[in-house]
């Protein structure tokens, strides 16, 4: 990306409650003036839920009010209560790790758990990187099957991220794998968001007849949906840019020819963009006209409102306070986050069952 460009599109400014001076930048014309953004709710001290934990990774909640919780390097997958009560409940099958990013990553409930008792996961396998579906009936884990394969796996760049949207359809993230090339390669399930039905199939009204929904992806690790239905994703970029993007189908988001904002005719703009050092986004969440983003590298937790297609001014909290910041997710019926860390990971500087759960309350 030509800086330069950048630069001619958007305006740096200082985001509140971070020390570095560049910031998280304004890149398609959504400049407010001040006060145009007006939340009722900021973030409180988080509060530990649970602790003992070793990467954990994926998080979806169930119809009881509880959440499964995926641990990434050993491949489990645990019951976690508001309350804090934790329960193994499985161990997923085919899963390997890649010493790296790859292993069990994410898992989603199905909106029509009470009816087929499935969840999903997203995984590294021998393989590659798959998508599989197996039932939980309150209990344990069982029955696993395969819905979709033939994602390319790397030590890194995996993605891994899936969530059912508010349409009833499943969305996952694919990494480039590494290859960049792939990102820009519409046959190719890497570097994309995939829009998939319950059985793996390319889900009605999809752009080009197939799993893809978006495409030019480098490493993307969190989606959300605001109020309006509109999708958000969070990517964690190479050496210059993090990006924020609201997602539409069929277009392409530019990587690997542009890393953040650029003039390339074609290509869809961030509508936020961070220097990887204060971000490299895992995950993003949606609740009370803002989307929060939990930042690795950047060890703190973003807060950017929204109105429409438009993204205010970020805000950093907890700057370095609770280390490597992986999943945030909004508890439904609340104004309350989940957020979990993941200093145990091959790029922390935490011990095994370091890991904690916190909730957040927006005051």
């Amino acid at each position: 990306m030509a800086l330069a460009s950048a630069l001619a599109i958007g305006l740096l400014v200082s985001a509140p409650g971070t020390s570095h001076g560049a910031g998280p930048r304004d890149v398609a014309g959504t400049r407010h003036a001040a006060g145009t953004h007006h939340l009722a709710s900021e973030p409180g001290s988080p509060r530990t839920v649970s602790t003992g934990w070793s990467v954990p990774w994926g998080l979806s909640w169930l119809p009881d009010g509880s959440a499964l919780l995926t641990e990434r390097d050993a491949f489990k997958v645990y019951t976690l209560t508001l309350d804090g009560t934790k329960r193994q409940v499985g161990e997923v099958p085919n899963v390997v790790t890649t010493s790296g990013e790859g292993g069990l990553l994410s898992i989603a409930v199905s909106p029509s758990w009470n009816a087929d008792h499935y969840v999903y996961v997203m995984h590294t396998a021998a393989e590659g990187n798959r998508i599989a579906r197996m039932t939980f009936d309150g209990s344990a884990l069982a029955d696993y099957k395969v819905v979709v394969d033939g994602i390319r796996k790397n030590t890194y760049h995996n993605g891994g991220r899936i969530k059912f949207g508010p349409d009833g359809y499943l969305y996952a993230t694919t990494g480039d794998a590494r290859t960049p090339d792939l990102a820009q390669d519409r046959t190719s399930l890497n570097g994309k968001i995939l829009r998939m039905t319950p059985e793996g199939k390319p889900a009605p009204g999809n752009p080009f007849h197939s799993l893809v929904y978006s495409y030019g992806h480098r490493n993307p690790q969190g989606i959300t949906w605001d109020a309006q239905g509109r999708l958000w994703e969070g990517e964690l970029g190479d050496q210059t840019y993090d990006e924020l993007n609201l997602i539409e189908p069929g277009k392409n988001y530019g990587w690997p020819r542009c890393e953040g904002s650029c003039s390339t005719s074609g290509m869809t703009d961030p509508k936020r963009q961070w220097p990887v050092a204060e971000a490299s986004p895992s995950a993003v969440a949606y609740a009370d006209g803002a989307i929060y983003m939990a930042a690795l590298r950047g060890e703190r937790l973003w807060r950017i409102p929204v109105d429409g297609a438009s993204a205010g001014t970020p805000k950093a909290y907890y700057a370095h306070t609770y280390g490597r910041l992986r999943t945030v997710e909004s508890v439904p019926g609340t104004k309350s986050l989940w957020l979990t860390t993941t200093n145990a990971d091959n790029s922390g500087e935490g011990e095994p069952g370091s890991d904690r759960v916190f909730q957040i309350d927006l005051t």
